[in-house]
């Protein structure tokens, strides 16, 4: 919002002085004199809303309450007006999420509990209403007739019913505003009611889980399962957490449970297959099997039978390609999104964007810029949104999702486009038929490997199946810590679900190589960093070597590489976003090649940085290299300084180069389907 001059300073504070003097015509008049010198002024289309609040012009009310929220989206108080104005209008579904985003900004305003409550009065909801209205009386014990509203709302509660339903339905609505926090005092308070509610227990462990309390999470969800065995989705989540917490053969048997209680759940067997790739006892072709488990019970299903596609059957015309990811966001997807959106050639390939995102950020809006078109998907099925592809007449539809979280794969397996390829989500394969390609790298799959583990045809664009950009600035520590602490500190900052018990033995035998060298790992507290010392001790390390590091946002996960000399990578699936954040923040990462295709990503990186001596194929090389960069403190500090520059330099941030690639390999497809139906 731009400043205001005097002039516009001294019409609004008029305004606001004849306002609280009761001359509402005058205040009007001058506000509205303020919002034409100056539309961008919340203050002044909020007051103007107020005013016609009071004078009962709702629609005028929420037409300016809406403009206020538009220019400052972060103020409570204005959508709180703004819910109050929709109910009076007796707009109910509006006014909730109003009230809800009010609140999701300022959860300690009672006006908006207490008008929540209303809201809920009116659609019949006596539970729902008891629950703001006491949560209003909590907070501002003094409101005007909240205790006539309670007992109103006691009075017509069903006889026996209890609030906690309500209570948890509202804390639910309360987690997908981001908000969990204030959800699970919410689910508490309902388990202080019913204590054996089971739907409250997944509730509350679903928010502890997104806040990362794991050990609570599990408890919760055991809980749940303990009153009600029925629950598969329960079965899932718990599956989930356990895997979080490095207990992956836990989470894989209770994963198997989930599909076998429910085999038609698509998503239940989708998380299985994601999972079976951090496993060390199960290779690539089990994970092809139960891909194509996963096509056989509900990709070809969903088949659209006899689908004939009458694109343009012209192989060098420019080309529709469309991106469809529920992760267009805040996500690890855009270090690598950005760099392909923003240079893509608009002359030859037209760039359509098929968005699930259902909270939009600041990186949603950047990427909306880098495509001709931008469709959201949000709430359509996937017949739907196969429809409307078809109807777009993509030419080459990319899947950047695979079997992860929120995946679209009922809608490739409805082959919307002639082109169907999978990249990004994570290298392997999705086991669809109705899927043509995979992209893949020279390095990830060389061409002398084993591709009849994959379902799809391997495209391999030049160098690297990855080119990343951090989104931020922060600076390299040029001189290894080593220097400064007299001792080598090695780390990992990947996820914990890839790490098992025998990479913590070969870490192990790194530390014990390497005298007084200690290891910086993220490990979530409670029982997994319990567990993950006693795994050390049976392997001779003290607890006094090792430290651990909580999951940080951005920023300050990126500065922990300032405090790591080495990085060890996981296997049997290799560190892919975390290991090329640290080799930007100039840390060296120690990798060992797989069998599988994503334990081979550090190979990839390494390659493409020109660094092989980072590699190592057998488990004695990997301590060799890892124990011979800690005893040369020169080579380690030559690294730290030339890393950046190296990456910088490197195919892996070269994104004009890697969209070249990128689009060659679609053409190749596009050019093959032409030949194959023209």
């Amino acid at each position: 919002m731009s400043n205001p001059t005097p002039s516009m300073e001294t019409t609004l504070q008029t305004a606001i002085a004849r306002h609280r003097a009761g001359d509402r015509a005058e205040a009007e008049r001058l506000y509205r004199i303020a919002l034409a010198e100056n539309p961008n002024d919340a203050t002044a289309a909020f007051l103007t809303g107020v005013l016609a609040l009071e004078s009962g012009r709702l629609e005028a009310a929420v037409e300016m309450f809406v403009r206020a929220t538009t220019i400052a989206p972060d103020n409570a108080i204005y959508y709180a007006n703004l819910g109050e104005a929709e109910r009076r209008l007796r707009r109910f579904a509006n006014a909730a999420s109003a009230l809800l985003r009010a609140l999701a900004l300022k959860p300690d305003l009672a006006a908006p509990h207490y008008n929540l409550g209303l809201v809920m009065q009116e659609v019949g909801d006596a539970d729902g209403a008891l629950a703001c209205f006491e949560r209003a009386a909590e907070l501002q014990p003094g409101l005007a007739d909240v205790h006539d509203r309670i007992a109103a709302a006691r009075k017509a509660r069903r006889p026996g019913a209890s609030s906690a339903g309500s209570m948890v339905e509202l804390a639910s609505v309360l987690a997908k505003q981001n908000r969990p926090v204030e959800g699970i005092a919410i689910v508490r308070r309902a388990l202080e009611i019913e204590p054996k509610f089971a739907g409250a227990h997944w509730n509350l462990g679903n928010m502890l889980f997104d806040l990362g309390e794991y050990d609570e999470a599990i408890a919760s969800f055991e809980r749940a399962l303990e009153l009600d065995p029925t629950l598969v989705g329960v079965r899932a989540n718990l599956a989930g957490a356990l895997s979080r917490c490095g207990r992956l053969d836990e989470a894989l048997a209770i994963f198997e449970q989930a599909v076998g209680m429910d085999p038609k759940d698509a998503i239940h067997q989708s998380n299985y297959v994601f999972q079976l790739h951090f496993s060390a006892k199960h290779g690539a072709r089990r994970v092809l099997e139960e891909a194509r488990r996963w096509d056989d019970m509900h990709g070809r299903a969903a088949a659209v039978r006899g689908r004939a596609h009458g694109n343009d059957r012209s192989p060098g015309r420019r080309l529709r390609i469309g991106y469809v990811s529920p992760d267009f966001r805040l996500h690890c997807q855009a270090f690598f999104l950005f760099p392909l959106l923003s240079s893509h050639d608009h002359e030859h390939f037209e760039i359509i964007c098929y968005s699930d995102v259902k909270q939009p950020d600041d990186f949603t809006s950047s990427l909306m810029r880098y495509a001709d078109q931008w469709r959201s998907i949000v709430g359509m099925d996937a017949a739907a949104v196969a429809a409307q592809i078809a109807k777009d007449r993509i030419d080459v539809l990319v899947d950047l999702t695979m079997h992860m979280a929120d995946n679209r794969l009922l809608v490739f397996a409805r082959k919307p486009a002639p082109v169907q390829i999978s990249w990004l989500a994570y290298p392997g394969t999705t086991g669809l038929s109705a899927i043509d390609y995979r992209i893949t790298d020279p390095f990830l799959d060389p061409p002398d490997s084993d591709t009849t583990v994959y379902t799809e045809q391997s495209l391999r664009v030049p160098d690297t199946f990855w080119c990343y950009t951090p989104l931020v600035t922060d600076q390299v520590d040029n001189q290894a810590t080593a220097r400064a602490n007299g001792r080598v500190r090695f780390g990992s900052l990947n996820n914990f679900c890839k790490v098992n018990d025998a990479v913590l033995a070969l870490w192990s035998r790194v530390l014990q190589r390497v005298e007084g060298s200690t290891l910086r790992i993220l490990v979530p507290e409670g029982e997994s960093r319990t567990r993950t010392l006693a795994t050390f001790a049976k392997h001779g390390i003290d607890a006094e070597r090792i430290e651990f590091v909580p999951r940080r946002s951005r920023l300050p996960y990126l500065a922990e590489y300032r405090h790591i000399d080495v990085c060890l990578d996981t296997f049997p699936y290799n560190g892919h976003t975390t290991s090329l954040d640290a080799l930007w923040m100039g840390v060296p990462v120690v990798t060992l090649v797989g069998s599988t295709v994503v334990g081979r990503a550090g190979l990839s990186q390494a390659m493409n940085l020109g660094l092989p001596e980072l590699v190592a194929t057998t488990e004695d090389e990997y301590v060799a290299i890892a124990a011979a960069l800690a005893e040369d403190l020169d080579r380690l500090s030559e690294l730290h300084a030339t890393l950046r520059g190296r990456m910088e330099a490197s195919p892996l941030m070269d994104a004009q180069r890697f969209a070249r690639g990128m689009e060659a390999a679609y053409r190749s497809a596009w050019t093959d389907w032409c030949a194959r139906t023209g």
